[in-house]
């Protein structure tokens, strides 16, 4: 397994690990007490059988009441800490019923449930299940890491269409947000991203306070690799919803999500310029939005914005709020997190109450004393340091699935310096390795969620070409009740 260098060779791999291990057997076993088996088996035969009859009514009744993301507590992380390549049969055969079904409603034309039902039931659908969204964090060249994890995903074809990042992972998302998945699949090519964004400023420029590094530097690295659009533009070229996060320089102001429904004029590359302005490094950034005539102004005059990991380095809040998203996938990068990470581990037991408690005593012991600095002192220039360093330190880093690199201390000599050729790959390739250790998890808990987004862009596209055919279909039908509406479905 620490050999491979694809998933398919790492599967494999991890294949042969539980067969030697005996968790290929567990994997086969039905009954288990970490979740209920019997609900999730008969509803399998329910599925099983409903497809067979073709029996449409009762499979969109079932489907539409009782699909759930933790059905029968399908989810639960004990079920997949025992086998490396994947957990319960039952659960795999189960959620591939569900995708069966979904496929075989959308694509199949069936008597009784015309278009106009389709639409409904899986728009219906899709809003009460939910959906999964990939956050990406901070973490300066460490970020990099984000696209590996994003290669791995996007090629499985588990790559959520919501998509946050923050930071480090403002930049990747920016890249992704507003590339077609043509164009996806050059940007894991070595070399076809230039990456030099750190350029240190001279003495006299520091003096000024115009940061260490040059944001003229860092500017042209993000105008070579994320392409000139607004959010709106972005979400009709490539379908997927990017989300940025920025904090405000200001503190009158509040945090901020950008998207194509919060900032749909803001520029992309202008909010992964104020996400990635670390403070101290690199001054704040005004926002640039295209206005009604099509000319670059800036957004928010009197507002200037910072690094987004500060206030909202994976704002699961507000992207909830936003984007119907109940599911998060984090890649999490940020040196001052990743060592304070831990596997998730629902055991119970001294050994797992001691490692927890060793892991979070100090973080608690800092949010406890910052929070009293913000109480005890009064003097602006530190109030804006603790505000800042309190905001960091209350966050929430993880998610439901959290993929983080290697505690590697090598690493953090390269984290505010411009990454060789070889430092890319090794990167790309240390998220890739992260990612094939959650796959399987990742699969399972997004892959209905994904399904619903691949039939409704399946139908939207299919009646939209219908719909405008239909004044000239309708005049040729005009005598024959109710032949359009089967018409439009065939076509």
């Amino acid at each position: 397994m620490t050999e491979a260098t694809t998933y398919q060779q790492w599967l494999e791999a991890a294949t042969s690990h539980d067969q030697a291990s005996g968790m290929a057997n567990w994997r086969d076993v039905v009954e288990c007490k970490n979740y209920d088996n019997e609900l999730l088996a008969s509803r399998t035969r329910l599925l099983k059988k409903l497809m067979k009859t073709h029996d449409v009514p009762r499979l969109v009744f079932y489907l539409r009441e009782e699909l759930h993301g933790n059905l029968a507590n399908m989810a639960n992380p004990v079920l997949y800490m025992q086998a490396k390549a994947g957990t319960k049969t039952l659960i795999t055969d189960y959620l591939s019923e569900v995708t069966n079904a979904l496929y075989f409603l959308c694509d199949t034309e069936l008597k009784g449930f015309p278009p106009s039902k389709k639409v409904e039931f899986f728009k219906r659908a899709a809003q009460s299940f939910g959906r999964s969204a990939l956050l990406l964090s901070g973490g300066a060249t460490l970020g990099l890491f984000h696209l590996g994890v994003i290669r791995e995903l996007w090629e499985h074809r588990l790559l959520p269409r919501v998509i946050t990042g923050s930071s480090a992972g403002a930049l990747v998302a920016g890249v992704v947000g507003t590339q077609t998945d043509r164009q996806l699949e050059s940007i894991f090519e070595p070399g076809n991203m230039d990456l030099e964004w750190a350029q240190a400023l001279g003495f006299e420029s520091i003096i000024k306070g115009k940061g260490i590094l040059d944001a003229k530097h860092l500017a042209k690295t993000v105008n070579k690799n994320v392409k000139p659009l607004t959010f709106l533009e972005a979400y009709k070229r490539t379908n997927r919803i990017i989300n940025i996060s920025v904090s405000p320089a200001d503190p009158n102001q509040f945090p901020r999500l950008l998207n194509y429904l919060t900032a749909p004029n803001v520029y992309v590359r202008s909010a992964v310029m104020a996400s990635t302005a670390i403070p101290g490094l690199f001054p704040p950034v005004q926002l640039k939005a295209k206005s009604f005539e099509g000319k670059t102004v800036p957004h928010m005059k009197r507002s200037l914005w910072i690094d987004g990991s500060v206030h909202g380095d994976v704002p699961k809040g507000r992207v909830s709020r936003m984007h119907n998203v109940n599911h998060y996938v984090v890649s999490q990068t940020n040196p001052h997190i990743v060592p304070f990470i831990k596997e998730e581990d629902p055991r119970k037991g001294l050994l797992p109450f001691l490692r927890q408690l060793m892991v979070s005593t100090p973080m608690v012991q800092v949010e406890h004393a910052l929070d009293l600095a913000r109480r005890h002192f009064d003097f602006a220039p530190l109030n804006a340091l603790v505000n800042k360093a309190h905001a960091v330190a209350t966050q929430t880093y993880s998610g439901d699935v959290t993929i983080f690199p290697d505690r590697n201390l090598g690493d953090l000599l390269k984290i505010f310096s411009n990454p060789s050729p070889d430092d890319v790959q090794e990167f790309i390739m240390a998220g890739r390795r992260s990612a094939w250790t959650k796959m399987a998890r990742v699969h399972n808990t997004t892959i209905i969620s994904q399904t619903f987004d691949e039939c409704l862009q399946r139908l939207q596209k299919r009646y939209r070409y219908v719909k405008r055919r239909a004044p000239q279909a309708k005049k040729r039908v005009a005598s024959r009740k109710g032949h359009l509406e089967v018409q439009a479905d065939s076509e």
